[in-house]
């Protein structure tokens, strides 16, 4: 009886899983409409004063996005300002959303990768996670290594589609 041979195992084949680029802190919003005047006005310096009453530290060990949900015109720099407050908390934070804060999030661990490392190598960029991976870093994770691939394809290692194939 010939021994059985795992050849997933034995591929030269390198899978990136896009979920090991997850971050697990808990993910917050920071709502500007709390502090508008009648949810249209934001009074400078009444907003000045109820962020000097906040407890930043309430903050960190979090991931913040900064935001407002009113249909209102802020100015940039009341954004700006909660993000020096947040700043001298230590704590990581965006100005946007929920869906901007987790671009922000795989683009800085996807700037780590060195593309050298999958040079004329077949990739499999893995599509299953248990962690919201944004469509985002897909294509930035390809953009950034098909320079390199020997060949790209999406989904298990034991069935994937094919994306790209270097020239020869």
């Amino acid at each position: 009886m010939s021994e059985i041979v795992n050849r997933v195992a034995s591929s030269p084949i390198i899978t990136i899983d896009l979920e090991t680029f997850y971050r697990e802190e808990e993910r917050v919003g920071f709502d500007l409409k709390e502090f508008l005047f009648q949810e249209l006005v934001l009074r400078e310096k009444e907003f000045r004063a109820d962020l000097n009453k906040i407890d930043w530290d309430q903050y960190k060990g979090k991931l913040v996005a900064i935001f407002c949900s009113a249909d209102a015109i802020v100015p940039n720099w009341a954004f700006m300002l909660v993000g020096t407050y947040l700043s001298k908390a230590g704590v990581e934070f965006v100005i946007g959303g929920m869906d901007d804060l987790e671009q922000y999030l795989f683009e800085k661990a996807i700037s780590q990768v060195n593309p050298r490392d999958y040079e004329n190598r077949p990739v499999v960029i893995k599509g299953c996670s248990k962690y919201p991976v944004p469509l985002y870093a897909y294509g930035r994770i390809q953009s950034i290594i098909q320079p390199y691939a020997k060949s790209i394809m999406y989904g298990e290692p034991c069935s994937t589609v094919p994306l790209y194939k270097a020239p020869k």
